[in-house]
């Protein structure tokens, strides 16, 4: 009976045990802290998961971290690189198709190993098991990429950190920086074929019901040169959508790209009759930009005409005066927008160019 007593309470408590360790709680990570980055380059992004351990006091290259590949006497590597953190591996995502240091990474979720060498060369690893712990199971055979970089000598971090450096429109450098040393590589996306392949995607759907979504297309192939042709396609759809001030406008700029100045000119006209104040201003500034100022002096004069009371207007066409050498009719126009009660800005503007015109302004 005891026999049987003690096997009962002996099974109990093996239950209670499972119990427990089923409901344990989650704790903190004080020793070496989860942490997560994440940069944006044009519409993709790069994002670091990581473990952030400390010095403390310890020597840390050649010690905590050996050099180069190691049986860390666990596990199945033999000669195993440093995970590039603490605990489980360190993991990188590229949202889309990217350049590491000029070679080619598909899209996606990597484990990131370091191996650190004595000369202060070091090999950033990429491997497609991403979920392990540590590096004690790494496999070669599982890289998907290696670089060779060359580490430097950094002001000191105490606790292990990732960062994104001389960030560009393309590219950005990725740093890991701990104890006195970082490690860097250069990470690039090409930003504007993957903004126009979305856009082709993006428009198929409910984005290209509309006017906004292939004017918005179109005038980023106008600001970033590119795609000519697929930017005339798109404005040409919002403008049978919605012909407008903007529309006319870009496609006029995309045709002066291409050389076809005739045709953009007319555009420009067509454009004119739909502008508001503040783009028939823009319009003017334009064409003082391209050496243009008979055109600019049209506009400015036209949004005189249209907009007789507005202190501001006035301003903008007697600059163009200016511009032109026509100092008579610059000085004009200037009082004339000195006495519309302007704001302080095209005040300030009028006054000054009065003043380089000769002209005393001591009374406004």
């Amino acid at each position: 009976m005891k026999r049987i007593l003690l096997a009962v309470a002996f099974g109990s408590s093996m239950f209670m045990t499972s119990n427990v360790q089923a409901q344990t709680i989650t704790t903190p990570r004080t020793a070496s802290p989860a942490a997560e980055i994440t940069q944006t380059l044009g519409i993709s992004t790069i994002s670091i998961n990581y473990s952030r351990p400390t010095v403390r006091g310890r020597d840390v290259w050649g010690a905590l971290v050996p050099y180069g590949y190691n049986n860390l006497g666990f596990g199945t590597a033999t000669a195993a690189p440093w995970r590039a953190g603490a605990n489980e591996n360190t993991i990188i995502t590229f949202s889309d198709d990217a350049k590491v240091e000029g070679k080619d990474i598909a899209a996606g979720t990597y484990a990131l190993f370091i191996g650190v060498h004595e000369d202060g060369k070091a090999d950033i690893i990429f491997s497609q098991n991403s979920t392990s712990w540590g590096s004690y199971f790494y496999r070669q055979e599982e890289d998907v990429l290696r670089v060779q970089v060359a580490s430097v000598e950094n002001a000191m971090t105490e606790r292990l950190t990732y960062d994104f450096i001389n960030l560009s429109k393309n590219s950005a450098t990725v740093v890991l920086n701990w104890e006195k040393k970082q490690f860097p590589f250069k990470v690039e996306y090409a930003v504007d074929k993957l903004v126009i392949n979305n856009a082709k995607n993006m428009l198929r759907s409910t984005a290209g019901f509309g006017f906004q979504g292939p004017l918005s297309a179109a005038q980023y192939c106008l600001q970033n040169n590119l795609e000519t042709e697929q930017g005339i396609k798109w404005v040409d759809q919002a403008i049978a959508a919605n012909p407008n001030f903007n529309g006319y406008f870009i496609k006029s700029g995309l045709l002066t790209k291409q050389g076809k100045t005739n045709e953009a000119s007319k555009l420009n006209d067509k454009a004119v009759e739909l502008a508001n104040k503040a783009q028939l201003n823009f319009m003017g500034y334009q064409m003082v930009g391209q050496k243009n100022n008979d055109k600019a002096l049209e506009y400015f004069q036209l949004n005189v005409k249209r907009n007789p009371k507005d202190a501001n207007v006035h301003d903008s066409l007697a600059e163009c005066y200016k511009t032109m050498g026509n100092n008579k009719a610059a000085i004009k126009e200037f009082k004339v927008a000195l006495g519309l009660n302007p704001a302080a800005n095209v005040k300030a503007n009028s006054v000054k160019n009065l003043k380089e015109l000769g002209v005393d302004t001591s009374s406004y």
